[in-house]
C-alpha cells in the first residue's frame, strides 16, 4: 500500500520540475544536455522547502551533471557534489568554475590558430571509430592535444569541456532512452561545431553571476564518501541513478574512452538487466525482489548511511527516485528506499509523487504504475 506509514503528497504539477528539460534555456546549466538530471528550478525550491539559509553547505552525491553545486553558486550556498563518473565529475566540474571571459576568447583563438598536429587514431575501440566521419575523429584528436598543451588550467578545462559538446554534434551519436545508437547521417565538420560551442559558452558567462566560490566537485562513491568528514553537511540534495534500463557507461562510453581513457567505472547498481554471479542475500522483509532490484537496493542503503554520516544533526534531504519496471512487476523504489532510510536512522517526513507512468508487459498487459517521488529526509537532532 502506497505510504504504509509515511506521509504521502502528490503533485503531479512538479513532474517538468524533476526533468533536465527546463535546463536547455539556461546559461551555463544548457552546456551539456544529461537527459537523466533535474532542472534548476528544483532545486532552488527544494533549497527553500528544506529551510537552507545562505552560506551553508549542500551536498549533491551523485552529482551527474552539477545542476545542484551550480545553482548553490548562483545564490550563496556552498556546493559539493561527488560521483564515480569522471564524466560527470568533469562536466560538474567545468560548470562550476569562475572563469575570466576575455582571457577564455584569447585562449580560443590561440587553440584555433595553432597549427594542428596529426594524431594517428590507434588504440581507440570500434565503437569510437565508427562514431565519426573520420576527418572529425583525426580533427577532435587533434584539437583536444593542443587544448591539452596549455598552461591555463581554466582554459584547459573549458576548451575541452565545448569539444565535449561539440564533439556529439559532429557524431553520428544517438542516444533513445537508455540505448547508445550510430546512425549514418549527414554531420557537420567538426571545428566549426567546436568553434561555435566554445563562443556560444563564453556568452554564457557573460548572463550569469555567481554569490558564492566555485563548488568542491570530487570523483568518488556515494556508498563510501571518505572525503567528507561526519557531521559537516547541513543538507543534501540528489537523485541517484534510477532503478532502470540504461546503462550509464554504455550510454557515454564514446566520451568516457575519448577524454578520460578506457577506465572501469564502478556505479551503483543500477541497470536491472545486470545478472550477478551469485544470487545476493535477500532483503530481509522483501523477498521477491528480483536479484537486479536487490543489488540497487543493497547499495543504496550504504549510501542513505553515508548520507547520515556526513549529514548535520537536524539536516534535511530531499531525494529524487522512481519505481523500476520488470517484466512482470513494478518495483516501488520510493517506499522501499523510504524504508531503508528509516532503517539507517533518517525520519522520513513525506514522501512527494511527482510523476506516474503506466507500466506494462509485453507492450500490452498493464502491470502498475512506476511513480517518480522526491522523499524528505531529517537526521534527527541529538
Amino acid at each position: 500500500m502506497l505510504g504504509r506509514a509515511f506521509p504521502v503528497e502528490e503533485r503531479y504539477d512538479l513532474w517538468r520540475l524533476a526533468t533536465f528539460v527546463p535546463n536547455k534555456g539556461l546559461p551555463v546549466h544548457r552546456w551539456f544536455y544529461f537527459k537523466e538530471g533535474f532542472s534548476r528550478e528544483l532545486v532552488l525550491m527544494l533549497l527553500r522547502e528544506l529551510g537552507a539559509r545562505e552560506g551553508e553547505v549542500i551536498l549533491d552525491p551523485f552529482v551527474g551533471s552539477g545542476t545542484t553545486p551550480l545553482t548553490c553558486m548562483e545564490t550563496g550556498y556552498r556546493g559539493v557534489g561527488v560521483d564515480a563518473s569522471p564524466l560527470a565529475v568533469f562536466v560538474s566540474y567545468a560548470k562550476t568554475r569562475i572563469y575570466n571571459p576575455e582571457e577564455l576568447s584569447d585562449a580560443l583563438n590561440r587553440c584555433l590558430g595553432a597549427r594542428a598536429p596529426k594524431i594517428a587514431p590507434e588504440g581507440l575501440s570500434s565503437l569510437v571509430m565508427k562514431a565519426f566521419p573520420r576527418a572529425n575523429l583525426l580533427e577532435l584528436l587533434s584539437l583536444k592535444e593542443v587544448i591539452e598543451s596549455m598552461e591555463s588550467s581554466d582554459a584547459k578545462t573549458f576548451l575541452l569541456m565545448a569539444l565535449i559538446c561539440a564533439s556529439s554534434r559532429a557524431s553520428y551519436i544517438y542516444r533513445e532512452g537508455g540505448v547508445l545508437k550510430l546512425v549514418r547521417r549527414p554531420v557537420p565538420p567538426l571545428r566549426p561545431c567546436f568553434r561555435r560551442a566554445a563562443r556560444a559558452m563564453i556568452d554564457d558567462l557573460r548572463k550569469i553571476s555567481f554569490k558564492s566560490e566555485p563548488a568542491t566537485i570530487v570523483l568518488g562513491d556515494a556508498r563510501q564518501l571518505d572525503t567528507i568528514e561526519d557531521s559537516s553537511v547541513d543538507h543534501i540534495i540528489t537523485s541517484p541513478p534510477y532503478l532502470n534500463k540504461i546503462e550509464y557507461t554504455q550510454v557515454y562510453a564514446v566520451e568516457l574512452e575519448l577524454f578520460f581513457g578506457k577506465k572501469t567505472v564502478d556505479l551503483v547498481r543500477s541497470y536491472i538487466g545486470l545478472t550477478p554471479r551469485r544470487p545476493p542475500m535477500p532483503i530481509p522483509g522483501r523477498e521477491g525482489l528480483p536479484d537486479s532490484a536487490v543489488l540497487y537496493f543493497r547499495d543504496m542503503e550504504a549510501s542513505f548511511r553515508e548520507m547520515f554520516r556526513v549529514l548535520r544533526p537536524g539536516g534535511r534531504a530531499a531525494i529524487v527516485v522512481a519505481g523500476g519496471v520488470y517484466p512482470e512487476m513494478v518495483v516501488e523504489s520510493d517506499i522501499i528506499l523510504a524504508e531503508l532510510a528509516s532503517e539507517v536512522g533518517f525520519e522520513v517526513e513525506k514522501i512527494r509523487v511527482v510523476g506516474k507512468r503506466v507500466a506494462t508487459s509485453g507492450r500490452t498487459r498493464r502491470i502498475g504504475a512506476a511513480r517518480e517521488s522526491i522523499l524528505y529526509l531529517r537526521k534527527p537532532d541529538g
